[in-house]
């Protein structure tokens, strides 16, 4: 896990994304809110600068480039149809849990309280719950943004697997199961509602006071994926939210 987030943090280095980060951040006793070591709250919009004609248009049905999809999730994203979606009320597949951070979406960040961090999108009009020591629910998947456990890791010397002992840097890490089956991308590529994801959230300075969240995600899946989706996904921080603008999900046709 620690190589895969090197290797990551290089490569959205090399994207000149990224021009340097945090001072050394000391958690306070107190609730996950009273000790959050950064700042995630406000408002930011998402910098498309890979995979664009994935997340900005939708690709072709049976266009899964990239996306290590076995036989069978092949299989159900060449049999992709939008009409059936429509028709059967399920507009929002390509805005849950495990396609949502890829849509070009602004996000805005709050505390719905001491315990929980609410993650809205304009896009899809989609709420992600982060629960600080939450547990998951038993069962079936429950719903299209699933369960989220999250937890500070890395800022405390003490717990350095994530980027090294001693490492000044930290992260949000958030585990999401129970989510219903979606699509990683909006033509139609499917996860299950057995898949898993582990997200590290980070925020880092730019030039000036710009401050950039980057977002690395591990999607796995045992029943449509031969190996991990690994991404990493960007948004620049907004001075206010005059731009957020709401709209609900939808289904879109490929380009062809």
């Amino acid at each position: 896990m620690r190589a895969w987030r090197q290797r990551m943090a290089t490569a959205v280095a090399l994207a000149g994304l990224l021009a340097g980060v945090p001072a050394a951040a000391q958690a306070q006793d107190g609730s996950p809110q009273a000790a959050a070591p950064v700042d995630l709250e406000g408002y930011w919009v998402p910098l498309v600068t890979e995979d664009w004609r994935f997340r900005m248009l939708t690709a072709p049905v049976g266009d899964t480039a990239s996306l290590p999809l076995n036989d069978e999730g092949q299989r159900v994203a060449e049999a992709w149809d939008p009409a059936a979606d429509v028709e059967a009320g399920l507009e929002c597949k390509a805005y849950g849990a495990g396609g949502i951070m890829r849509m070009p979406t602004r996000l805005r960040i709050s505390w719905e309280d001491a315990d929980t961090l609410l993650v809205e999108t304009d896009a899809g009009e989609q709420a992600r719950r982060f629960h600080f020591g939450g547990t998951p629910p038993a069962g079936t998947a429950d719903g299209w943004q699933g369960y989220s456990v999250a937890e500070w890791e890395g800022f405390d010397a003490g717990q350095g697997e994530a980027l090294g002992a001693g490492d000044p840097s930290g992260s949000l890490k958030v585990v999401t199961t129970s989510m219903r089956e979606g699509y990683v991308r909006r033509n139609g590529a499917p996860y299950s509602d057995q898949a898993t994801m582990l997200e590290y959230l980070d925020v880092v300075g730019g030039p000036g006071d710009i401050e950039y969240l980057v977002v690395l995600t591990r999607l796995e899946d045992p029943v449509y994926f031969d190996d991990p989706l690994m991404v990493s996904t960007h948004f620049r921080r907004e001075a206010d939210g005059s731009d957020w603008n709401p709209q609900p999900c939808q289904v879109t046709l490929p380009v062809r």
